[in-house]
């Protein structure tokens, strides 16, 4: 239990302090720490994260700094393709799932560490005339098209099929997302993403819980530290430098891939 409840501990620190990063090493940290199958697993990860996703999002609510409309429209779509992922968990080889997963991880270690190492652009004064999502000068809410609500619900069927398929919360999806097709702000979207992750867990949860797949003894525990480490990471979160945590983060996801890669071919 108490492995479980530390475990639960660090997904819940690194969800706060990255909006992404917690959930994609749910699943390797119970590999790991506790010898289960990425297809048992996941179901947990989906639990612990959802829980402490939505904790995360409920604290930005009161900010006012969650647009929780784009959020319903992103995680709706998610919903669709979540027990599809599901579906075809349980029907692929333990050993291929833990190589798929690996290799998504190496690409968020590498789109992490490229994202802090490059150096800035030159941004044009006109830049937010490329996002298809921009906000109202004087509400702050999104001007809706066709072409945001496109973009966005995109975005939700591809984080609901990977939270489905391999137990991810999405937000390593969906925090690039909303960086690439909105002009909110990097607390905005780091919350809004916190609040589609807790709403497409739903689906995966239920439906694994439904089935019988659910390891409760694991998952109890497990939970309970990722929503201590929500509340403690965000407390921690302002004393911290971005880019240092984001380059710990990319070296301790790349490290977590090649050892998934290395258990699954020997």
């Amino acid at each position: 239990m108490l492995i479980e409840l530390g475990l639960g501990l660090v997904v819940g620190v690194i969800l706060a302090l990255t909006g992404a990063g917690g959930g994609i090493l749910a699943v390797p940290l119970l590999v790991f720490g506790i010898g289960m199958g990425v297809a048992q697993a996941g179901p947990i990860g989906l639990l612990a994260v959802g829980m402490a996703a939505a904790l995360g999002a409920v604290l930005g609510l009161r900010e006012g700094i969650v647009r929780y409309r784009a959020a319903m429209l992103i995680a709706a779509s998610g919903m669709l393709l979540a027990p599809l992922g599901l579906w075809l968990a349980h029907r692929l080889d333990n050993r291929w799932l833990s190589v798929l997963f690996a290799m998504i991880l190496l690409l968020v270690a590498l789109r992490t560490f490229l994202q802090v190492t490059r150096p800035p652009a030159a941004v044009p004064a006109n830049v937010h005339s490329a996002h298809p999502c921009k906000r109202d000068g004087a509400t702050g809410r999104f001007i809706w098209t066709s072409s945001c609500a496109r973009a966005l619900a995109l975005s939700g069927t591809v984080a609901g099929l990977l939270s489905g398929l391999l137990g991810v919360d999405g937000g390593f999806v969906m925090v690039p997302a909303l960086q690439r097709y909105t002009d909110l702000a990097m607390r905005s979207v780091v919350t809004t993403s916190l609040a589609v992750i807790a709403l497409v867990s739903v689906t995966g949860v239920v439906t694994s819980a439904a089935t019988g797949g659910m390891a409760w003894s694991v998952a109890i525990p497990f939970s309970a530290g990722a929503l201590a480490g929500m509340l403690g990471g965000r407390i921690v979160s302002a004393r911290l430098e971005g880019p240092h945590l984001q380059i710990g983060f990319a070296a301790v996801s790349a490290a977590v891939a090649v050892g998934m890669i290395v258990k699954s071919v020997l």
